[in-house]
């Protein structure tokens, strides 16, 4: 299975970095191909809202959201890595999803297998609820079929990540896909 992991941190040794290096670590194991694409250090402009593309392409800009459609369509599984802030996705992962527009009928309906892991300093009951509500909308409007979520609280840094049971978890997350 072709698997693409889209990373929605600016941080590239943070929390959300190394659940995803875990989640990595368990899909290689059953020789899974893995392609990571870091939407935080490429230039996604957000969505005009133009409607140019009418839902089915080509999006008017000319930015590096033409190499992750690509990626998107090639690839059997998506997965979104986010830190969580203000209760969301990051701004950069967001401007990717939205992006997703240009080309929403054909990436729906191809049914793709998705996960998501994110990661939170916070670690209060309902952290994670807008953003989870937020995945599972995409869910049904994509018509993505969920494999798993890493809800990681209490992960404000690596240190606190590396100690915390969701390491375990990503990566068992990551071995269970076939």
């Amino acid at each position: 299975m072709k698997i693409l992991v889209v990373y929605g941190s600016p941080h590239q040794k943070g929390s959300s970095y190394l659940l995803a290096n875990e989640f990595i670590k368990g899909v290689q194991e059953n020789h899974h191909e893995v392609t990571v694409f870091d939407v935080a250090h490429h230039h996604i402009a957000p969505c005009l809202g133009c409607d140019h593309c009418g839902m089915n392409g080509p999006c008017i800009q000319n930015d590096d959201m033409s190499q992750l459609r690509k990626d998107m369509l090639d690839h059997d599984m998506i997965v979104f890595v986010t830190p969580l802030y203000y209760f969301g996705i990051s701004a950069q992962l967001k401007a990717a999803i939205d992006r997703i527009y240009s080309f929403t009928m054909e990436l729906s309906s191809m049914h793709k297998k998705t996960a998501f892991i994110c990661a939170a300093w916070n670690s209060s009951q309902g952290t994670m609820d807008a953003v989870k509500m937020h995945y599972e909308a995409l869910l049904d409007y994509m018509h993505f079929q969920d494999v798993g979520s890493i809800l990681a609280t209490g992960c404000g840094t690596p240190s606190m990540t590396l100690r915390s049971p969701f390491m375990e978890k990503a990566y068992q997350l990551g071995k269970s896909i076939q």
